[in-house]
């Protein structure tokens, strides 16, 4: 099929870089939370005018003007939370950045996507490939005025990209805007506050390996002993030794336990983060660290026992177990998830949707197949236009954080993740591979046949097939094939090869009914032993 775009290789997902685990800040005494709010309100005051700095010199930045903020915020608290504190301003810098080129990049499509519909004339229709004109003069005239407001926000996004402009709101935009909704969000002007304090706080600490059990601003004994160096200012609030704070609570991290205390008992670098969780009324502490990179097997050795195609849906995840040929084995799978709710709520259902998954592979030895989604282009409204329906349920797929948690939960239980690419493969299953499947007992839906269609594609199989022949006989009488030859294939339009022999029914030029052979059988009965016996000068194929 020509104009079809070039469809990228199956690859196999390289495993996380990094671990993160939490246990929440039980039995804390009253001075230990009006400490821990003292330090991070203090530290973030100071991580709000860092960022500005950070902000204002833009793409002039360099390492002299890095150690001057590092010098400026180290008279006001300690080298350690100062050089963390210019980290984490870089880093958000460097995010919004990425964000605001995305922006640019969707401001661009929108405005070609509108520019071609508005060439066209009104009511032309469109193709696969391309959207058509517009309904009607009014929605033209619509476009038009909203073509021009894309286009001056386009200009402005481009001048703060290129003179180095970032807008970065510390605690959240979205709280951020909440302040001005209260009433819808529910919320009363106090509680508005104490959120919006807990997220502008900064209570974060970078490890550093060598040090005493990995880090020396935020301690934690492999006993689960927690202690914070103060800031100079907030020295006077210390309770033991060497101006640090011992909270009364402990803490024992349940997941990943044995590798935290191993690390700091070796002295390793382990990071560390307090937030206060305003809504229950709970303090976490979450600790972090770095893992060598893990080595990926090759993509035949993933393939050597087959795989699972996985299709990804707004409400589940269709599987089906293919062998190494490609072709389906037992009945498909299916395991759904809701994602409604809060955030906790809809992470909590992924994450039992990826472990059932997770477990059925496990049990067969068998790789992950899943595509490689990228909704950010997918879900502009002019791209889609009236399909309102539509961009909601690709908007709400967690696609990102659905395949975060499926590479690192693969790699606790040793299982090969194969990322392929999506181009085609709902609509190729769709044609290809709901009917053939399909039985009294099991009726496969258009989702499964994804999944097919994405495994095989991970095994190195195509995903159109041909059908079976006529059922008559080996004529094209039944109409054409589903899958014909390539337009740049040699003879695609001749008629098939003639080759002589009883079994095609075909005798040799002058050897027919009407070439005049006398010994020939005819309509008087002439017996067929009288046929003088011709060797074919081509031997037939079994």
């Amino acid at each position: 099929m020509s104009g079809l775009r070039k469809i990228g290789a199956p690859f196999v997902v390289p495993g996380p870089s990094g671990i993160a685990v939490r246990d929440r800040l039980k039995h804390l005494t009253a001075e230990d939370e009006r400490v821990l709010r003292l330090v991070g309100d203090h530290l973030g005051t100071l991580a709000s005018r860092d960022l500005k700095a950070r902000c204002v010199a833009g793409l002039e930045h360099d390492a002299e003007l890095w150690a001057e903020r590092k010098r400026a915020l180290t008279v006001e608290s300690s080298s350690r939370w100062a050089g963390s504190i210019t980290r984490a301003s870089h880093d958000q810098w460097a995010l919004a950045r990425r964000g605001q080129l995305a922006h640019i990049q969707n401001l661009q499509a929108s405005v070609r996507t509108i520019e071609h519909r508005l060439s066209l004339a009104v009511g032309e229709a469109g193709s696969r490939r391309a959207p058509g004109g517009y309904r009607s003069k009014r929605e033209w005239h619509a476009k038009t005025r909203r073509l021009h407001v894309l286009t001056d926000r386009l200009d402005a996004a481009r001048a703060d990209w290129e003179a180095g402009r970032v807008s970065v709101v510390r605690g959240g935009k979205r709280l951020s805007n909440t302040r001005h909704h209260l009433q819808a969000a529910q919320l009363s002007e106090e509680q508005w506050r104490a959120r919006w304090r807990a997220g502008r706080r900064y209570l974060a600490a970078d490890g550093e390996s060598g040090k005493r059990f990995g880090n020396e601003t935020i301690r934690v004994t492999p006993g689960g002993e927690v202690s914070i160096k103060l800031p100079a200012p907030l020295a006077y609030l210390a309770n033991a030794p060497h101006g640090r704070y011992v909270l009364a609570s402990t803490v024992a991290f349940a997941h990943r336990g044995e590798q935290w205390r191993d690390r700091v008992t070796a002295n390793r670098a382990v990071a560390y983060r307090i937030h206060e969780d305003t809504i229950r009324g709970r303090w976490y502490l979450t600790a972090s660290w770095t893992i060598p990179p893990v080595k990926t097997v090759p993509p035949a050795t993933a393939r050597a026992n087959g795989l699972i195609g996985v299709d990804t849906n707004a409400d589940h995840l269709a599987a089906w177990r293919l062998d190494t040929h490609g072709n389906p084995v037992g009945q498909p799978l299916r395991f759904g998830y809701d994602l409604s709710g809060t955030a906790q709520h809809r992470d909590a259902q992924i994450r039992h949707a990826l472990i059932r998954l997770l477990h059925f592979a496990k049990r067969h030895h068998l790789a992950i197949a899943i595509e490689d989604l990228d909704f950010t282009a997918e879900t502009t409204r002019e791209k889609h236009g009236r399909r309102k329906t539509f961009r909601k349920l690709i908007s709400g797929m967690p696609t990102a954080r659905l395949r975060a948690r499926l590479v690192s939960m693969a790699a606790e239980l040793g299982i090969t993740i194969v990322a392929v690419d999506p181009a085609y493969t709902s609509r190729w299953s769709a044609q290809h591979w709901q009917k053939p499947p399909t039985s009294t007992h099991r009726k496969p839906t258009r989702h499964d046949a994804a999944a097919v269609a994405i495994g095989r594609r991970a095994l190195g199989h195509p995903i159109r097939r041909r059908t079976a022949p006529p059922p008559a006989h080996r004529s094209d009488e039944q109409g054409h094939r589903t899958v014909r030859a390539d337009s740049a294939a040699p003879g695609r339009e001749e008629p098939r090869p003639r080759i002589p022999g009883p079994r095609t029914r075909f005798v040799r030029a002058g050897y027919g009914a009407k070439a005049g052979n006398q010994d020939t059988p005819h309509r008087s009965g002439c017996p067929a032993e009288h046929e003088p016996w011709h060797q074919d000068s081509l031997p037939l194929s079994p």
